[in-house]
């Protein structure tokens, strides 16, 4: 018996506790339940049976359930590999990772999950589309078979590129895709385009070059470029601080009026993410009609996270009120932010600084010597000539000359560059748990980590040592379905009541 069966068995006991608890009550309660059989009339709601079959069957996991990506390898192979070997889905964080330690990790999660489940992510790179080519081929050529595409405004060459090579046909079921795409999104018009079949001039250009067949490119009409749609709310890191609450339901609508419009065989399905960090949060996701849940933040705190045992220990003590935005490194230039914790580190202060600057001047030599001397004493430790050499060395190692050819003629995107340089390692000084940079680390978190915290306070899973990916899932779905079950004989009673 695997945990994931231990847990179900467990939960599924706790069940039938409380249908037997109730009992009692509703056969004094009323006539309506007293007349019938009681145990046929109230359902047995374990995590197995929640969300969406067609989610657990399309990803061979038993919950409707996954551990979305974190970048810098924080969601990483190990967190991954424990996920799957106990029937659950997670999705490596390859964002901010060159393509040899992402494929080094893909063959590592191959080799301890050859038949999945597993899921790795493509973060959107505006400022380096050859990037997501690279990863593109990178994934076509492990043969990994869905991937997480998160970050993204619009759907790239590279994401249909994706889909429409792993278009096949089956006398049985019609047009299948062999490559799946989850999309992570935050507003409804993104959505559209992922729930929409690919643009017709990229899947014609495509064919052109013969990347894929004709007949992939007539069955690309019959299929969405996502299979499913993440709604990303309020989450750590990336985030439009959108609330759940609504944002479901709209992204739900969409789905609906692109259901109509192009009458898919499978529908897309809808999941709900930021801010699920209790029972009580997924069943509500559950209950407005989530097909599944995505956790984030939680699970950087947990055992595989590959992140400082300092940052875990920090994670462990935050509240839902220490958590502030900050401007991103890899979208600096427009105004991106992230949602980051702002207690025990100056970094969304130090970030803002540099933000503010860069607005204010074209270049660093318009910046007041004052300024100057403030940011390389206090953010950068060091003066602006050595951090452009750093920047040059960086860009050298990823072979991309142009980009220091194209910022030394034009100091606006130099000064991005210099900036973005702290931006880019205080991520970094917090995964190594770079004890010099402590006032520096920058550690993406949303609230649901304090709203975690506080509900596993005073039990084993308050210490980080105790928190694996594995219990934290199975403590929120096998929960959820015992709120959902006490929730439905709650309304029994009253309405029978009544």
């Amino acid at each position: 018996m695997d945990n994931g069966d231990r847990y179900d068995k467990q939960y599924k006991g706790a069940a039938l506790r409380t249908r037997e608890m109730c009992e009692p009550a509703v056969r004094t309660g009323g006539t309506a339940l007293r007349q019938a059989d009681f145990h046929n009339s109230v359902p047995i709601i374990t995590a197995r049976t929640l969300g969406s079959d067609e989610f657990k069957r399309a990803y061979n996991t038993h919950s409707a359930y996954y551990a979305g990506s974190m970048a810098n390898g924080i969601s990483s192979a190990e967190m991954v590999i424990a996920l799957g070997k106990a029937g659950y889905i997670g999705s490596f964080g390859s964002g901010g990772l060159p393509p040899g330690e992402v494929s080094r990790a893909i063959e590592r999660i191959k080799e301890s999950l050859p038949d999945g489940p597993y899921l790795v992510n493509l973060l959107h790179s505006p400022n380096n589309k050859e990037l997501e080519e690279q990863l593109i081929s990178l994934y076509m050529h492990k043969a990994v078979r869905a991937i997480e595409a998160s970050a993204f405004v619009d759907v790239s060459p590279a994401l249909i590129r994706y889909r429409l090579t792993g278009l096949a046909y089956s006398p049985g079921l019609g047009v299948c895709a062999n490559n799946r795409i989850i999309a992570k999104v935050s507003r409804a018009e993104v959505a559209e385009k992922f729930m929409s079949p690919p643009d017709p001039e990229i899947t014609e250009a495509l064919l052109t070059n013969k990347i894929i067949t004709a007949d992939q490119a007539k069955w690309s009409k019959e299929i969405p470029i996502a299979d499913d749609i993440t709604v990303e709310a309020d989450s750590g890191g990336h985030t439009d601080n959108g609330s759940l609450i609504a944002l479901l339901p709209l992204i739900l609508t969409v789905r609906d009026d692109a259901q109509r419009r192009f009458g898919y065989r499978q529908p897309v399905r809808v999941g709900a993410a930021g801010g699920i960090g209790t029972a009580l949060s997924a069943a509500g996701a559950f209950a407005m009609g989530a097909d599944y849940i995505v956790t984030g933040s939680i699970n950087q705190a947990c055992v595989e996270a590959g992140t400082s045992g300092y940052v875990k220990q920090m994670l462990a003590s935050v509240d839902m009120a220490d958590v502030v935005m900050a401007p991103s490194a890899d979208m600096f230039e427009y105004g991106a932010r992230v949602q980051v914790i702002k207690n025990g580190t100056m970094f969304p202060m130090n970030a803002q600084k540099l933000y503010d600057l860069y607005t204010r001047y074209n270049c660093l030599e318009a910046i007041p010597d004052k300024d100057i001397s403030a940011i390389e004493k206090r953010i950068f430790r060091c003066d602006l000539d050595t951090v452009w050499k750093y920047v040059k060395e960086y860009f050298a190692r990823l072979g991309d000359d142009s980009r220091i050819r194209r910022a030394e003629a034009n100091g606006k995107l130099k000064m991005a560059l210099v900036f973005r340089w702290y931006l880019g390692n205080a991520s970094r000084w917090a995964i190594c748990g770079d004890q010099n940079r402590k006032m520096d680390m920058q550690i993406w978190c949303g609230k649901s980590m304090g709203a975690f915290n506080n509900w596993v306070r005073d039990t084993e899973m308050e210490a980080p040592r105790n928190r694996t990916v594995v219990a934290v899932a199975e403590k929120i779905m096998n929960e959820a379905a015992l709120e959902m079950m006490r929730n439905y004989l709650k309304f029994a009673l009253k309405s029978d009541n009544h």
